[in-house]
């Protein structure tokens, strides 16, 4: 992350209080197949941003990892994507879910507020959100990250603009899929958890929400020329393969197998 970002970071906590909105739920996630749209995506302008030099903490300049976003339904399973591009190109995975359950301890500062908002059944505050989440890219940055993989934010538009303020987002990937394969991966999470609630009127709701808070995001980051749609289907092999075919990515991981086979 570049040291220009620093600012940006510094005065996240003032802008997310500025700008806040309750915090929408955060979704799941995963990934195969699609055409992706040059009105949406531009792939070379993508890349430049991410090949951008950065000058280090000893002033020298390196070139920075990838600062993407990963967005896309609830039960997609993103999240094993996610970790996968991650240490494919050597940059850390930022889970917003797993930095709020962190701060889930009694002796965190921010334990009261996160904790009361779960066990009334409300929605995490969007300065508490975005607070964690500048928290974590400044101890990123000082501790030698070079990078993001981020996953379980924006939600909103709202959270969208804040999320510019804080850092440079290069590229924002978009899963879908149908309603066939959420309905399917819903009913096979209930099987593994013996739960034998009705998972249909519950997947309709959460799949309801999440649309109509999705567009206003797609449509915030298709005007930048950043959002890449993915669309998911097949073998969890098969979207692996074809999530690198749609990110370019294919020559990275087939270096990556082979120094895995000559080590």
């Amino acid at each position: 992350m570049a040291m220009a970002c620093l600012p940006k970071l510094r005065a996240a906590t003032a802008v997310a209080s500025t700008l806040a909105n309750p915090l929408r739920s955060f979704g799941s996630a995963a990934a195969l197949e699609l055409p992706y749209y040059d009105e949406y995506y531009d792939y070379e302008q993508a890349h430049r941003r991410s090949a951008q030099p950065t000058i280090d903490v000893d002033g020298s300049a390196t070139e920075r990892g990838v600062q993407w976003v990963l967005i896309g339904e609830p039960g997609v399973k993103r999240h094993a994507f996610a970790e996968r591009l991650s240490k494919l190109l050597e940059v850390p995975h930022i889970s917003m879910g797993t930095l709020v359950r962190q701060e889930l301890n009694p002796r965190s500062s921010l334990y009261k507020q996160i904790a009361n908002a779960v066990n009334e059944g409300k929605l995490v505050p969007e300065d508490v959100i975005f607070a964690l989440l500048s928290k974590r890219l400044e101890d990123g940055y000082y501790g030698g990250e070079n990078g993001f993989i981020l996953d379980g934010i924006p939600r909103t538009r709202i959270q969208a603009e804040i999320l510019d303020q804080i850092t440079d987002i290069d590229l924002v990937v978009n899963f879908k899929c149908t309603e066939e394969f959420l309905l399917k991966s819903s009913e096979n999470e209930v099987l593994h958890m013996g739960n034998s609630k009705d998972v249909g009127t519950s997947w309709k709701k959460n799949v309801h929400v999440y649309s109509e808070q999705a567009k206003s995001v797609e449509d915030y980051y298709s005007r930048q020329k950043k959002l890449l749609n993915f669309r998911v289907s097949g073998t969890p092999a098969d979207a692996w393969q074809g999530l690198l075919a749609a990110l370019h990515l294919q020559h990275i991981n087939a270096l990556t197998s082979s120094q895995k086979l000559t080590a």
